[in-house]
């Protein structure tokens, strides 16, 4: 009986099946609800475990008796070595053959230095190097085989079972051939299919047998105090596979680099900050006798009344901070920052791709198979040219229907968020002139205090609201994006990702960007001037600039959308998965820890899912697309982005350790498409910026005043401010226009532009400044664009893809490789002569030993 309990315990701690022997690759769970359904989910589970175990797997029941709640049951399997060997192969699962003899690269002087960021070599480097070939059943003598147990890892394990779930059948229901694990979680036959986790993630495990790689990551990577620390990516890739490894390893670089961009941006802002004082602009605005005697022109028809220059005081000088040569300086370093990021992360992916075994790795091994909602749903069948076996395919026809459907889906979406934006400006011009009249009518023609003018009041509550709806129609869309790719029925797993991706790419670039668009290029730029301004709709007035410029409106919409984004992702990301496992959690606290078996905890555990890695990937991709689209009118912006990234590696890699299922590890050479977003964005990067500091900052217009207008040789840009502002007469105010109230009898007021006064015979048209402003705007966008383009093609062309030392490397070890085969071929040839078989005759003999004379030449 005490052997018995042993036992028992033993197998509720452990990941092994009751024997203790065989591991568990997989769990599946039910709940045998006896309602209409039981019967035919009944009928589904046995023919398909009874396929399972004809397939090879050996399968293990925990009755409902031994769950924790008593409703759950949980169908364990395992793999044995047979089983392993054929999918190895099929899968070309590649394995050790001899150790890495290449010796590793010099030491870099600064190691010592850079020692407290290491992590020991154990953790970084958990297995010897191996040179490496694909798996073939028959030269299993070959391969470096110690242990059948633990030849394959746990996460080849889990993707060698997890590809015969997807594959096999369990019945046919009308008339068609149903299978793969995935149809019967979604009619709930199953309740949940997932590998387990080693051990628990804060103690190692009772089992001697086990490797407890989950608790040494949790110790080493996902502890938020471990953020100044290298992460430990052999390790990751072993224990999650190499998809979800080089999505961290990518996640890890762009951080690095951001670090350099983050330190330039500051110096950048603080240059700002230190010359606030020398900035003729603001000081002008501010002075009592020049911005206190300019009385501009009313924000609003009717309501408002006239206002004094110097109200905008404060907000001129903050202007500065943001708006200043360095500005120019840090768009073109990050139009270079960006493609020396991109090309050292080509060149950090090749090293990657050597070290992991990818190098060879074709994606139709698991990308470019066949998705089985494809093969279900593909009736007709045609034969394949190339392996010239029948396949199922999807008639031209029911493409181009689902195409039209899919493509209007997305353009209906995409025009929704464009109303939106087009609501959030209505909302903007019709709260700015509350405000206007509001703040002015409330201390008429005295200093507004502190910031708030009502272009910043405005900005900053349209923003507010800009990102509430941003939030609610990503939560839409995000499920209309799912339903339109899953009725497209891509063909493979690489065809299904890559259209999800750009259909969700292409929704939040307008949903998170329009309004920074909007902002940095039509806010001011189409207003008209008093007494013929433009009106949207022919009812709301266009919104004007600041006088100091619109970059500092700008700079706030984007720190409200940016900063909200990343503070909602992390509570997101980290809270609510938290949450959620504390509530389930619950129910096993008043049992015993040995009691509440792995299997069970995991279960407990939430899905980190298909599109789990998606989503990562978005989210640095939008946010990349803030640090380079408009940096110009922010330097800060990659600061906090390196703020949110150092702290959105430690809350992923929790997250995954902690509070997810262990995800089915997967293969994976690159960042796939994402790379052609990034690269994409680089470029347009380059244009936005060049458009925002010649139209949105005032950068050119100082220029242009200082270099051809000035007309004060010791102080070249004083009367800037008044040169800046455009005359008009109060009595051409048309009724629509003019103010109710004028109670100090002013004549004229001033307005932001380049026109003539009114006694001039072109009274209100354009002056030939505001023509020398234009053309030295677009002379600026085409010099700057030219420079920062061809020193970036310049960069990528010195730069190459792939190290010199990893290409000698892949060399070597296809050569070394070839040899080893070879070799091995010649010994069985020569064993097959010894023995006298005919069939090895000695024109085999000799190709053998030409393809290896061939390989040696190579």
């Amino acid at each position: 009986e005490d052997e018995c309990c042993y036992y028992d315990i033993l197998s509720k701690d452990s990941i092994f099946f009751r024997d203790g022997v065989r591991r568990i690759d997989f769990v599946l769970s039910y709940v045998d609800d006896l309602n209409k359904e039981w019967e035919k989910k009944l009928e589904r589970r046995k023919e398909f475990e009874s396929n399972l175990q004809k397939a090879g797997l050996e399968l293990e029941t925990e009755d409902k008796k031994e769950s924790e709640d008593g409703k759950i049951y949980f169908v364990k399997i395992h793999a044995p070595w047979e089983v392993l060997i054929t999918y190895a192969e099929v899968l070309n699962i590649k394995v050790p053959i001899k150790e890495n003899d290449i010796p590793s690269t010099v030491e870099n002087p600064l190691d010592c230095m850079l020692a407290p960021l290491r992590l020991p070599e154990k953790v970084m480097h958990p297995e010897p190097d191996y040179f490496t070939a694909p798996f073939s059943k028959d030269k299993q003598e070959l391969y470096l085989i110690n242990d059948e147990s633990t030849f394959f890892s746990p996460s080849m394990r889990n993707r060698i079972v997890n590809y015969i779930l997807t594959r096999c059948p369990y019945g046919t229901e009308e008339g068609k051939k149903k299978f793969g694990i995935k149809r019967l979680l979604n009619n709930g036959t199953y309740s949940a299919a997932y590998p387990l986790h080693d051990c628990q993630y804060w103690k190692k495990a009772n089992d001697p047998n086990c490797d407890n790689e989950r608790y040494t990551l949790y110790m080493e990577w996902a502890r938020f105090l471990r953020f100044y620390k290298e992460q430990p990516l052999d390790l990751i890739r072993k224990y999650y596979g190499e998809k979800i490894g080089i999505y961290f390893a990518w996640l890890g670089f762009y951080t690095e680099m951001l670090f350099l961009a983050a330190v330039v941006g500051l110096i950048c802002f603080l240059y700002g900050l230190f010359t606030m004082d020398e900035n003729m602009s603001s000081k002008e605005i501010c002075d009592p006798a020049i911005g206190g005697e300019i009385i501009m022109c009313p924000l609003c028809d009717r309501e408002c009344e006239y206002w004094r220059l110097n109200t905008t005081c404060q907000s001129s000088e903050y202007s500065h901070l943001f708006d200043n040569v360095a500005t120019l300086f840090f768009a073109i370093f990050m139009g270079i920052w960006v493609t020396l990021f991109l090309e050292f992360w080509k060149r950090r992916q090749a090293r990657l791709k050597y070290e992991w075994d990818l190098v060879d790795f074709e994606e139709e091994q698991q990308q470019l198979q066949l998705r089985p909602e494809y093969e279900a749903k593909c009736t007709q069948k045609k034969k394949n040219p190339v392996t010239q076996e029948m396949e199922p395919y999807l008639p031209v026809t029911s493409q181009a229907v689902r195409f039209c459907i899919s493509g209007t889906t997305v353009l209906f979406w995409v025009s929704l968020i464009i109303a939106s934006m087009i609501a959030v400006i209505v909302y903007r011009l019709a709260v700015y002139a509350a405000f206007a009249s509001l703040m002015e009518n409330t201390q008429t023609l005295q200093p507004i205090s502190g910031l708030l003018t009502p272009q910043l009041a405005t900005s900053v509550t349209a923003s507010c609201l800009n990102f509430v709806i941003i939030m609610i129609l990503n939560f839409l869309y995000e499920k209309i994006a799912i339903w339109i790719t899953d009725m497209e029925i891509p063909r493979t797993h690489m065809e299904y990702e890559n259209r999800l991706t750009m259909k969700m790419f292409l929704f939040q670039f307008v949903n998170y960007y329009s309004s920074c668009f909007y902002v940095a290029f039509f806010k001011g730029k189409f207003v008209g001037y008093p007494g013929a301004y433009t009106y949207m709709f022919n009812r709301w007035r266009n919104e004007e600039c600041d006088p100091a410029g619109c970059l500092i409106e700008l700079t706030t919409q984007l720190t409200i959308v940016m900063a909200g984004k990343q503070i909602w992702g992390n509570i997101q990301e980290a809270i609510v998965p938290w949450i959620c496992n504390w509530w389930g959690r619950r129910k096993a606290r008043n049992n015993p820890e040995n009691l509440y078996s792995r299997w069970e905890q995991d279960h407990d555990l939430q899905i980190f899912g298909a599109l789990g890695l998606f989503y990562e990937y978005l989210e640095m991709v939008i946010q990349f697309g803030f640090i380079t689209l408009f940096v110009a009118s922010f330097p800060l912006a990659p600061l906090l982005a390196l703020m949110n990234n150092i702290l959105e590696i430690r809350v992923d890699s929790w997250k995954l350790t902690t509070q997810y299922r262990r995800p089915v590890a997967a293969k994976a050479h690159s960042i796939g498409v994402w790379q052609e977003i990034l690269n994409g964005m680089a470029i347009l990067s380059v244009v936005t910026n060049a458009f925002i500091v010649a139209f949105t900052s005032d950068m050119i217009p100082r220029l242009v005043y200082y270099y051809a207008y000035s007309e004060n040789e010791d102080s070249p840009m004083s009367g800037y401010i008044n040169n800046s502002l455009s005359v008009f007469q109060i009595s051409d105010f048309p009724d629509r226009n003019k103010p109710k109230l004028n109670p100090e009898n002013f004549v004229i007021c001033r307005y932001r532009d380049y026109r003539y006064p009114p006694d001039h015979e072109r009274k209100y048209l354009h002056t030939m400044q505001f023509w020398h402003i234009l053309a030295a705007k677009l002379a600026f966008i085409i010099i700057m664009e030219h420079v920062v383009f061809i020193v970036k093609f310049f960069v990528a062309w010195m730069i190459p893809d792939v190290p010199a030392d990893v290409k000698a490397k892949i060399k070597r070890e296809k050569y070394l490789t070839q040899k080893i085969l070879h070799e091995y071929e010649l010994e069985k040839l020569k064993e097959r002569l010894c023995q006298g078989d005919k069939r090895a005759t000695e024109k085999e003999f000799i190709a053998t030993e030409g393809r290896m004379e061939l390989s040696r030449a190579m």
